[in-house]
């Protein structure tokens, strides 16, 4: 049976280069998405924040440039040229709630975009809306009364985890193609794992938090980091480079690039299991044959944990942690 969104589950990448060669319209690629979410998500609760009519605005004006556009204007569409995305909840998009899911929080109006919002925009990307968050970002699952649970898209009985679980449920489901999320304490890494897409929580401080933050906040959380989510490796990768990055608009970071080309070069650290963290046995056997596969490819794969104490590096997180979301 021919899929009725035949682009549903493609990379952001492709996406975007086929809507500059003129062979895919955004706005097609936009109302397929948007007909999506509004046929599966009553059952996942993904999308909760919707900008649809904002959204295909800006589609058709790209379209416009594909199709009528001056050489230089085709030339100025970035890498995520027409591609529908979605954002955490807690991201600052212009005249939408952000609640953090907290109930007194219903008629925070962002006056303006999240700098990191600002910049997938800017490479081209059409926002749809934002995605679902547990009560103040501080769950392993996504509900808040506000806007309901998030179910997991291959199994609705069970949780997609959080606090990014709206996100990475909606690329699950193949209602997004990227999303942006924000982790203290595997709020990107737990969904991406529990919905089986991709997650990157960066180095603290190397990706700007401007416009993840509530009105009533002292300051930013120091543990928290931000970063995407994709279902394809590669829109991980090149997402990540377009929001790299600090505050200021005159500063900014480039990624270097890799040193090794081959895997023969590389050495992985490889923890399977803790005592402070008891891990299942299928999962330590399938990081175990990860590694079996690493090695083949040439790589020194080091099994032994760090010469640290585990438990009290442990108790020492936990503690942070505690601080950090208090």
């Amino acid at each position: 049976m021919k899929s009725p969104y035949p682009q549903a589950f493609e990379s952001a990448i492709a996406i975007a280069n086929r809507v500059k060669r003129g062979t895919l319209k955004a706005s097609d690629v936009l109302s397929a998405q948007i007909e999506r979410i509004q046929k599966h998500d009553q059952a996942i609760n993904a999308v909760v924040v919707r900008d649809f009519d904002q959204a295909r605005l800006e589609a058709e004006r790209i379209d416009r440039i594909v199709q009528r556009g001056s050489e230089r204007q085709k030339q100025a569409l970035g890498p995520l040229a027409g591609v529908p995305i979605t954002v955490k909840e807690s991201y600052d998009l212009a005249g939408l709630p952000s609640t953090f899911g907290r109930v007194d929080m219903r008629a925070n109006i962002a006056q303006s975009d999240a700098l990191m919002v600002s910049r997938l925009k800017q490479a081209g990307a059409i926002v749809m809306g934002k995605t679902n968050v547990p009560v103040r970002l501080s769950d392993w699952q996504s509900f808040n009364p506000i806007y309901g649970t998030t179910n997991n898209p291959y199994d609705v009985t069970r949780v997609p985890g959080g606090s990014s679980g709206g996100g990475a449920a909606a690329l699950a489901a193949g209602f997004s193609f990227l999303e942006l999320g924000s982790d203290i304490g595997g709020s990107i890494r737990g969904p991406a794992h529990f919905c089986g897409v991709f997650g990157h929580k960066p180095s603290i401080g190397v990706l700007s938090g401007e416009g993840h933050a509530l009105p009533d906040a002292l300051a930013t959380a120091d543990l928290v980091a931000y970063g995407p989510l994709a279902r394809h490796a590669q829109d991980l990768s090149a997402s990540f480079n377009i929001v790299l990055g600090e505050d200021l608009a005159g500063y900014g970071l480039r990624a270097p690039a890799a040193r090794l080309a081959k895997p023969s070069g590389w050495r992985i650290a490889l923890l399977s299991d803790a005592k402070t963290c008891p891990v299942d046995r299928e999962i330590v056997k399938g990081l175990e044959a990860l590694g079996d596969r690493l090695e083949k490819l040439g790589m020194k794969v080091q099994r032994k944990g760090p010469p640290i104490e585990l438990e009290h590096l442990h108790k020492l997180y936990i503690r942070l942690l505690r601080a950090a979301t208090s």
